[in-house]
Parts: structure tokens; C-alpha cells; sequence
């Protein structure tokens, strides 16, 4: 704009930054404000303009993007005091580049770059023992409460996990007590878990019925929880997948959270496919494919959750099984090899 002016001083980027050498102000045609950006690589640029909630102000994007193509680096949002139109958005911000940008890459010595070495974070696994405290979930003939197979298996399954270089599990209930459903997800979350494994044993009438099956969530359920997350301003100002949806038109809301359950229920349905291929060398499997059902427990928008039946406690065969210890460790071991071989 022709009357734009600076109010305050332009924070500078640290000496080490790896783009940025310098952000300066600078006159645009004798009367306007141009914003001068000294950087230490060859880029290109794009800029494109985003609406915001707030109705007196419009968002400019720019991305920088390196010459090689490795990369593109969002560097500026800033707002505007109106809605600007395409031709305004060629020129606010303008990139020079400064003559000392073409830095060499380190070597060592036989002319091959040293790349550095980035310690990656292990992958977080949350197990959710079902039932717990005054929910003992289904009864077996014997009086085998399945809130207690449950945690049994889901122990064995943590230590399994934790002895796995790179991945890290958390118990979501550490003992006896009841956890919301909701809670249980919250949990997770809390924990940056990038899995939910949710363990129970079946149950039904007919005490003949027998084998494992692993669950996702249905269509049907991620619709419900996605309707439930846009409507809800408490969810809304959590992170979906790192994103805030709290600032972000409807729309834009809604194509966001959609993207993000359609990648989660893809990692789940390939996730829990790895676990079922595991439990044939352990027991019958009531169903041999992944299953599909609006469980709760898995309808966390942005994490991979997966819910599995390890047996019919209702069958008195199974009933033994699950209330051997050995038993309980290859349930335990079939399902850790599930997540291994998928991560």
C-alpha cells in the first residue's frame, strides 16, 4: 500500500539462521513501504494471499524455494489492513539476495558433504488396557474379568516395546481404576503418541464363538467425531496434526480435519493389517480381515488407533488361554511384530 509505514523496528535473524542475513526496510516508490529480505541462498519465490477471521485483515504468504527444489520454507505471514487484490501482492515484500550468499557446503577432505547427522525422536506408542476400576468388562465362565487380562497383556506388550531401540510405550491406565473413554484419548495426545493400541477380549452368548479380531474406526464414526471437533471451540483450539483449527475459516477447518482422518484411518487400517497377519501363528482368528466399528477410543483425528479383541473370553477354551501367562506373551508378541514390521 502507498501509505503504509513502519511502526517499529525489524527484529534481525540470528547471525547462524541458515536463510536469513538480513530484514530491512526500504522505500517503495519514493512514498510506499518495501520490506528488503537478505538471504544467504539462491531462491525463487511465490506469494499468494489467505483470508483470516478477522474480516478488516488479509494474510500474505510467502514461500521461499531453493534453486536445488529440495525444499519450500514458508517465511512471512503478514497481515494487512484490507483484502489485497492479485496486483497488490507482486511486490509488498521483495528478496534480495546478498553478495555473500553462495556459501560453499562444508566437506571432509575427499570433496563429499558432511551431512549432519539428526537424532530422530522414538516412536511413541500408547496401550490402552480396556475396562479398569468399577467397569470389569466381560465375565468368562470361570469369573475371568476381563479388565485384568487386559492389563496383563497390555503389560507384557509395553516391556516388549520399551526394549525396542526407537520405539517408546506409555500404559494409558497404570493400574486398577476406571479412565473415561475420552480421557483415554486425551492421554495419548498429551503423550505425542504416534500409535493407540486398544487391548479387550471379546465376548458373546454363544460360548462356541471363539478367535482374535483388530478393529478401526469406521466412516461413520471419524464423521461423527470430525462434526463433533468443528462444532466444539475447546477441540477446536487444539492441534490437528500440528494445525490449530481455532483461526481458520469453516471450510478451510473442515478440509483440513477430513485430510487428517483420511490419513489416520489409512496408517490405522495398515497398522492393524500388519497385526492380524501376526496372530495366525498364535490363535483362531474370529474374522481375517480388519474390521471396522465406532469405537471411541479410536476416534482420535490425528493419531493411527487400532483396538484389538485378543480372544472370546466367553469361550471357555479361550478363558484358559488368556488366563495363562505364557499365553497372554505370544498375544503380546504378535501384536508387538505388528507395529515393529509397520514402522
Amino acid at each position: 500500500n502507498d501509505d503504509a509505514k513502519l511502526k517499529h523496528s525489524l527484529l534481525q535473524p540470528p547471525a547462524s539462521h541458515p536463510l536469513f542475513s538480513g530484514i530491512r526496510p526500504a522505500v517503495r516508490n519514493t512514498t510506499g513501504l518495501r520490506i528488503a529480505v537478505d538471504l544467504k541462498k539462491r531462491i525463487t519465490s511465490k506469494n499468494f494471499a489467505l483470508s483470516s477471521n478477522n474480516r478488516d485483515k488479509n494474510r500474505l504468504v510467502v514461500d521461499l524455494i531453493e534453486k536445488c527444489g529440495e525444499e519450500t520454507t514458508n517465511i512471512a505471514e503478514k497481515p494487512q489492513s484490507k483484502p489485497a487484490s492479485k496486483r497488490e501482492n507482486e511486490g509488498p515484500i521483495v528478496v534480495s539476495q546478498s553478495s555473500s550468499a553462495e556459501s560453499k557446503p562444508k566437506t571432509d577432505g575427499r570433496g563429499e558433504s558432511k551431512i549432519s547427522q539428526v537424532k530422530l525422536k522414538d516412536i511413541v506408542i500408547a496401550v490402552d488396557a480396556g475396562h479398569g476400576g468399577e467397569d470389569p468388562g466381560a465375565h468368562g465362565p470361570r469369573g475371568t474379568e476381563e479388565k485384568k487380562i487386559t492389563f496383563a497383556i497390555a503389560k507384557k506388550l509395553v516391556a516388549l516395546i520399551n526394549e525396542q531401540p526407537g520405539m517408546n510405550a506409555i500404559m494409558v491406565r497404570k493400574g486398577d481404576y476406571y479412565v473415561g473413554l475420552r480421557k483415554r484419548m486425551e492421554i495419548a495426545r498429551a503423550a505425542k503418541a504416534d500409535l493407540f493400541v486398544s487391548i479387550h477380549a471379546d465376548a458373546y452368548q454363544n460360548a462356541d464363538v471363539k478367535g482374535a479380531s483388530v478393529y478401526t474406526l469406521s466412516r461413520n464414526g471419524a464423521s461423527s467425531e470430525a462434526a463433533r471437533w468443528l462444532a466444539d471451540n475447546e477441540n477446536a483450539t487444539d492441534l490437528i496434526g500440528g494445525v490449530s483449527l481455532a483461526d481458520k475459516e469453516d471450510v478451510l477447518a473442515s478440509v483440513l480435519l477430513d485430510l487428517s482422518q483420511t490419513a489416520t484411518q489409512e496408517a490405522s487400517v495398515n497398522v492393524a493389517s500388519h497385526v492380524l497377519k501376526n496372530f495366525h501363528d498364535v490363535c483362531d482368528l474370529h474374522k481375517n480381515v480388519v474390521q471396522k466399528a465406532g469405537f471411541l477410543v479410536l476416534k482420535s483425528p490425528d493419531i493411527p488407533s487400532i483396538l484389538v479383541e485378543t480372544a472370546f473370553i466367553s469361550n471357555p477354551s479361550e478363558e484358559r488361554n488368556l488366563l495363562s501367562a505364557s499365553y497372554q506373551g505370544k498375544v503380546a508378541k504378535a501384536i508387538f511384530k505388528g507395529l515393529r514390521n509397520y514402522f
